[in-house]
């Protein structure tokens, strides 16, 4: 199909409109061409459209004002879960009046544990584990694929992945070893996979289960003004507050975190406040447990009872797993700077003055909030406090939705529908049918279990399984990513596992309880997601088997016509008059639409453009940046890019004429461009100048008089020319006479080889492709104008 005395050669360059290949041509190696001599058929080099900087996702950083205004956003929306734990840690934490030193024992460890796991581990450590600004275990996972070979990748998004793996010379031994480890071994492998899905699973069940705890414990917050107030009302208020809360969400995390932000903050000063009055006004001697010594003594004093009553000291640090989670909507530093300078002070002096109060009067444990609330200041903390419960849902159902968009990125679930809520805060997401799902489930949640006790048994062992699992995954990238030293790694990693490890064992003490509940849902979840992974990589195989350059499918004749390559049957593709879009998934090679179409029809359309839809993790391309071209083996066929924003809108009835106009432009450009470097020179030396005149023809151009006029044309000039017009010519008679645009239906098919067990998993996939898998009518374009070619692959 290619002609090397072709003048028009196509180079990569790179134009306002994109990249596409523009033709160069070698002077000194062609004899002269006249005017008249048969046009060369152009012949385009089949590439690959090189990937840009642009299609990788970066992490944006905040600075200034901005980031002042996320972490006083993040205020609102983290902290409402941890910061509400005062409202209930001691009184779940004994059972009778306790004696000094437990008290001293319990403030020890809610001070040592608020520190090292929230403060060290999360604040210091974690948070700088994130996926490019992403959070939670998933994103941990996805930074380890990216520096490890532990993962099958999307054929379609992963030459958009930034593979950053070290090369062996650079890492120490030891580092080496375990990654070569982790590497070669399917089980390590499976295991690691299965930890980050459970992770994630933990963290959605724990979205259903926190608004239901903090909702519920909310409105029980009013018998302490009205105790005969009933249950049938406790319920009934929280299940209708439940529901106004998911109703909201869809205005956007913006809008949210902007109005619940002064909720939650005059909610902690109120804490701070308390605090420090009471510790100034009681007991000041209760600073003492900033030793860990009292914390030791509390073991060696209650020793299985003090294990036990770990979990209800868990509960100070409940929604820590929201500060990983929920990155991916603010940044690290506004964390960070969020936690440092105003949550964590806040919650140390809300824990010390309760202390303080509680030493001189053992039975305020009972209700420590509200019996060490100032005088004067009861109603004003019974509302902000009702108000920040009910705030305190958001940090899960925030987190549900970031680690949800991630698990669908990474192809563990079906691609639902998701709304990104903010132009300048890219990681804001909104998913509506897990909102109303989760809507559902907490109301459920809410009257079964009616009463916050029996939820406390189910809401700890989530939190905690998260904050282990994820220890346990940042060890694995302080050696292979960060590449520190395995001796400093295991010093930091030991005091944080023991700890984890005391309120995890603890913890599990509780799954006959109620845990069992949260567990169980959280298994349910991460079996679709490992099913659903499943079943696309068995797809992406079968997918991969056959895969063909343009080149190989399609072949010229000598008599200048076009066939199929012999090994699909050799046959002449007749002609179709009209453009043809065909909708590539893959955006390299052949799209699958196309190859089954000529294997079906043995046609070929006038025009063919392989149409990509490239999703950029920005929220508008500008429309001068948005089109790549490129070409093609084949004449008149084009690979088309578009590169889109979250929030552009692409696929639009004028799809045709967008597509059209842009292949104008790229034919004529390229054309320009290559009639620039084919001229001669002006500095030319002599002989240069020579060869060029010998180049050139004198050409008679009668006018409609009798005189003619005499014009110097180069003839590469006029064959350019000649295969630009010619170009536009079909491009132009195409358009005007139909545009096509073509679909590929997959349909999958189980090979019957396959075990029973194997047949059960996939079916299920399949299954729940079908329900799940996007509608051709769904596309924006005109329906007399669509056609879907279904095939069939055998997994």
């Amino acid at each position: 199909m290619a002609d090397e005395n072709d003048p028009l050669r196509f180079e990569n360059s790179i134009i306002p409109s994109g990249i596409f290949k523009s033709r160069s041509r070698s002077l000194g190696q062609q004899g002269p061409k006249s005017f008249d001599e048969k046009e060369v058929d152009n012949v385009l080099e089949d590439a690959i459209p090189a990937v840009e900087d642009r299609d990788f996702k970066r992490k944006q950083v905040f600075h200034g004002w901005t980031l002042a205004w996320l972490a006083y956003q993040s205020t609102g929306v983290i902290y409402g879960d941890i910061g509400t734990s005062p409202l209930y840690v001691y009184s779940s934490t004994f059972s009778s009046n306790p004696s000094r030193d437990d008290l001293l024992g319990a403030l020890s460890l809610i001070i040592w544990t608020l520190f090292l796991i929230v403060t060290v581990k999360y604040v210091l450590i974690v948070l700088r584990a994130d996926d490019e600004g992403e959070g939670g275990t998933f994103a941990v996972y996805n930074l380890l694929s990216r520096y490890c070979n532990i993962a099958e990748r999307d054929p379609k998004s992963s030459n958009t992945v930034r593979i950053e793996r070290y090369k062996t010379t650079d890492l120490g031994p030891s580092n080496r070893s375990i990654r070569t480890w982790l590497e070669r071994s399917r089980f390590a492998r499976g295991m690691l996979k299965a930890l980050a899905v459970f992770g994630v699973s933990l963290i959605m069940a724990d979205g259903i289960l926190t608004p239901a705890q903090s909702v519920l414990g909310a409105i029980q917050g009013l018998e302490v003004v009205k105790p005969d107030i009933s249950t049938g009302t406790i319920i009934g208020a929280s299940c209708a507050i439940l529901i106004v809360l998911f109703l909201v969400q869809p205005l956007g995390l913006h809008k949210i975190a902007s109005v619940f932000a002064p909720i939650v903050i005059i909610w902690l000063v109120f804490n701070l406040s308390f605090g420090i009055y009471n510790l100034v006004k009681y007991d000041a001697g209760v600073l003492k447990a900033f030793s860990p010594y009292f914390a030791g003594l509390w073991f060696v004093r209650n020793k299985t009872e003090g294990w036990k009553n770990l979990g209800g000291i868990l509960l100070a640090f409940t929604g820590v797993e929201a500060l990983f989670a929920d990155l991916g909507a603010f940044s690290r530093r506004a964390v960070q700077l969020s936690w440092l300078c105003f949550a964590f002070p806040c919650l140390l002096f809300a824990y010390i003055g309760q202390a303080a109060y509680i030493s001189i009067n053992p039975a305020a444990y009972a209700n420590p909030f509200f019996n060490t609330v100032p005088p004067g200041m009861f109603y004003p903390s019974l509302v902000i406090s009702i108000l920040a419960a009910v705030v305190a849902s958001q940090a899960l159902i925030t987190s549900t939705f970031q680690l949800l968009s991630q698990v669908m990125h990474s192809s563990y679930f079906p691609q639902i529908k998701m709304t990104y809520t903010s132009d300048k805060f890219h990681g804001q997401v909104y998913i509506g049918i897990a909102n109303w799902l989760m809507m559902i489930g907490t109301v459920i949640v809410t009257a079964v279990y009616s009463n916050t006790t029996k939820l406390g048994h189910a809401y700890g062992v989530c939190v905690i399984l998260v904050t282990f699992i994820t220890t346990n995954m940042i060890l694995l990238v302080a050696l292979m990513v960060w590449r520190l030293n395995p001796l400093l790694v295991f010093a930091v990693w030991l005091p944080i596992v023991t700890f984890d490890g005391l309120y995890l064992t603890s913890a599990l003490t509780k799954v006959p309880e109620g845990a069992w509940f949260t567990l169980l849902l959280a298994v349910i979840l991460a079996s679709v997601f490992i099913l659903w992974r499943y079943g696309k990589e068995s797809q992406w195989s079968a997918e991969g088997r056959n895969r063909y350059r343009l080149d190989y499918l399609v072949v010229k004749g000598e008599d200048d016509k076009i066939y199929l390559n012999q090994s699909f049957g050799g046959g002449e593709l007749s002609a179709i008059k009209g453009l043809g879009i065909f909708f590539d998934k893959a955006g390299d090679m052949v799209p699958s639409v196309y190859e089954h179409f000529l294997q079906k029809f043995e046609a070929h359309h006038e025009v063919v453009v392989f149409l990509h839809m490239r999703a950029l993790s920005v929220p508008h391309v500008s429309a001068d940046e948005r089109i790549s071209v490129t070409g093609t083996s084949l004449s008149n066929c084009y690979r088309l890019i578009v590169r889109h924003g979250y929030n552009d809108h692409v696929v639009t009835p004028d799809l045709g004429r967008l597509i059209y106009q842009e292949l104008r432009k790229a034919v004529i450009r390229a054309g320009a461009k290559v009639s620039a470097s084919s001229s001669p020179r002006s500095d030319a030396s002599p002989a240069n100048s020579s060869s060029a005149e010998e180049q050139t023809e004198t050409i008679a151009v009668k006018g409609s008089g009798s005189d003619a006029i005499q014009t110097t044309l180069s003839p590469t000039q006029a064959n350019i020319d000649a295969q630009v017009a010619r170009r536009l010519a079909a491009l132009d008679s195409a358009y005007s006479t139909q545009v096509v645009y073509m679909v590929g239906k997959e349909q999958l098919r189980i090979m019957p080889s396959n075990n029973f067990f194997k047949r059960a998993v996939l079916g299920l996939f399949v299954g729940l492709r079908e329900i799940t898998r996007a509608k051709v009518s769904s596309l924006r374009v005109p329906v007399d104008k669509l056609v879907e070619v279904g095939f069939v692959k055998e997994i």
